[in-house]
């Protein structure tokens, strides 16, 4: 597969991670709010804190909460625990013709909310509602799609240009590839209701979250419980207090309602049940060639990363249950290749690597008149507790003669600051399943490569572009070695400072039995849930 750089340009993933519907009135539940769930049906409910209202979640746009859409829309296949592809609506696929046509079966059997049959008009449908359309050309499948070819109602091919890196991964995606009735729509086409064949039906939503029932005509093992309940508890303290006092029963999450190491403990100590998963997504501090000389030097940036200490990182932001690493990803991740050592705190070895590259004397050491003086940007509302995490690189670098300021910022002024190259350091996190690695890959090396607000860990033409387009374009059984390339070079040239892997952190009730961290943490945690009397 040939990659045209740009094709690359014109890619804009500012759409890619952005992010209330009316009352519907549709069952039962629609008299109940504003208390949403009657106090009669709480013992048949789950109740999940929400940080903020599920908005709109038309599953082909990009304006609503993800783990809301989870629980109404299903994707054609599912990513699975340890990035595993998995049956969803298909349960069989091929990959053929070098990459260029998939082949899908569908299940048989599955209605959508409103009774439509789901088959493989009801696909076509939802594809021509987002594969191919500008909008989306930041994934590689819409990018690449040339055709869709009903074969019978149960069998589907979907047909592109080239072989598309990470297809499957793709369509497993939250949006814009999962499927809505093509009944829920108004005549014109534009969308109308939140009807997908998931376990879940939206019955009520407004700005205070909204109710679902259970779907009892759902294709799969059905919910044990009969409603599902999201709260909007935009402070995480109101939050903590809910769950104590047995008002919901599931807070957690990076995008469900966020909840910090410290938080976790204080909850555990009041004897409240704190899951810990490793998760798959990575912070990394970021080195910005472009605007300090000093970093543009490997020696330099070797010996800030042998300056720092990752447990004592860990520790500070997430009370020590956080993995310290040298990958850019976890082993959890498919493709994530072999593990590098984790860089262990070494001064006297950093001082000599500063000295070999012309930095000397102290405290502060000066090369060509210039002290080695560098700024690193934060932001709370990114990372928070990332501003004391700053302040021990800080502490710790002044050892070996390295002035380090540090720079808060909002999270607005980030997302300007970071794709402008206004940072000399930076932290940044890796997206995380389902979207690992090539989303990270081309999105965060790649420099022609257009990813909105994200901005760039490393930017590097000449000798990183090359890798990472070979990994682009490799065929399945060369992608692990070219993409091993990428990683060997990033170490090798101690272009970036993998810190850790963010754990994912969860806390939920007694009475909630069976709990799973999702495979992703787009995911809204339901399935395997009991609730007990």
């Amino acid at each position: 597969m040939t990659m045209n750089n740009n094709e690359f340009m014109r890619i804009d993933r500012r759409s890619f991670l952005a992010g209330v519907s009316k009352l519907l009135g549709v069952s039962a539940l629609s008299s109940i709010l504003p208390s949403i769930v009657a106090a009669s049906e709480v013992k048949d409910t789950l109740r999940i804190a929400i940080a903020k209202p599920a908005g709109d979640i038309n599953p082909h746009k990009y304006t609503g909460l993800w783990g809301v859409q989870d629980l109404v829309f299903e994707p054609l296949v599912k990513y699975g625990h340890d990035g595993k592809i998995e049956p969803g609506l298909a349960t069989e696929w091929s990959v053929e013709d070098g990459g260029r046509l998939l082949k899908l079966t569908l299940r048989k059997g599955v209605t959508f909310h409103d009774g439509t049959p789901f088959d493989a008009a009801a696909v076509e449908w939802n594809l021509k509602r987002w594969i191919g359309l500008e909008a989306n050309n930041w994934m590689n499948s819409s990018r690449l799609y040339a055709g869709t070819d009903i074969v019978d109602d149960d069998h589907v091919n979907v047909r592109f240009k080239e072989p598309v890196l990470g297809l499957l991964q793709e369509f497993a995606y939250v949006r814009p590839v999962r499927l809505l009735s093509p009944k829920s729509v108004s005549g014109d086409g534009s969308y109308k209701a939140p009807v997908g064949t998931g376990p879940w039906h939206q019955a009520t939503a407004g700005n205070e979250g909204s109710a679902f029932e259970r779907f009892d005509a759902y294709w799969g093992d059905k919910p044990s419980f009969k409603y599902l309940e999201v709260k909007v508890l935009p402070d995480s303290r109101g939050r903590m207090a809910a769950l104590r006092a047995g008002d919901v029963d599931l807070i957690g999450g990076a995008f469900v309602s966020p909840l910090t190491a410290t938080e976790a403990e204080t909850l555990k100590g009041a004897g409240i049940d704190v899951v810990i998963d490793p998760g798959t997504t990575t912070m990394i501090m970021a080195f910005n060639t472009s605007r300090v000389e000093a970093l543009r030097d490997p020696k330099v940036r070797k010996a800030i990363n042998l300056g720092i200490d990752r447990a004592a990182i860990s520790q500070v932001l997430y009370r020590g249950l956080a993995t310290s690493t040298g990958n850019l990803f976890s082993e959890t991740v498919p493709y994530s290749g072999k593990r590098f050592d984790v860089p262990r705190r070494d001064t006297e070895t950093a001082k000599s690597l500063l000295e070999e590259a012309g930095w000397v004397g102290g405290p502060v050491r000066q090369k060509d008149g210039k002290d080695l003086a560098i700024e690193l940007v934060v932001s709370e509302e990114q990372v928070p507790g990332s501003r004391s995490v700053a302040e021990v690189i800080q502490s710790e670098l002044q050892e070996i003669g390295v002035t380090l300021t540090i720079r808060s910022v909002d999270h607005a002024s980030r997302h300007s600051d970071i794709p402008e190259r206004k940072f000399d350091l930076a932290f940044f996190q890796t997206f995380g399943a389902p979207y690992e690695p090539f989303g990270t890959v081309v999105g965060l090396f790649l420099s022609t490569y257009d990813n909105g607000v994200d901005g760039k860990l490393f930017i590097d033409p000449e000798h990183l572009d090359p890798l990472v387009l070979a990994a682009m374009s490799a065929r399945e059984g060369e992608m692990e070695a070219a993409l091993q390339k990428v990683y060997d070079w990033l170490h090798d040239n101690d272009a970036i400072a993998p810190l850790l892997f963010v754990p994912g952190i969860w806390a939920h009730a007694a009475r909630v039995k069976g709990f799973q961290s999702p495979a992703t943490e787009y995911d809204m945690p339901y399935e395997n849930i009991t609730l007990a009397e």
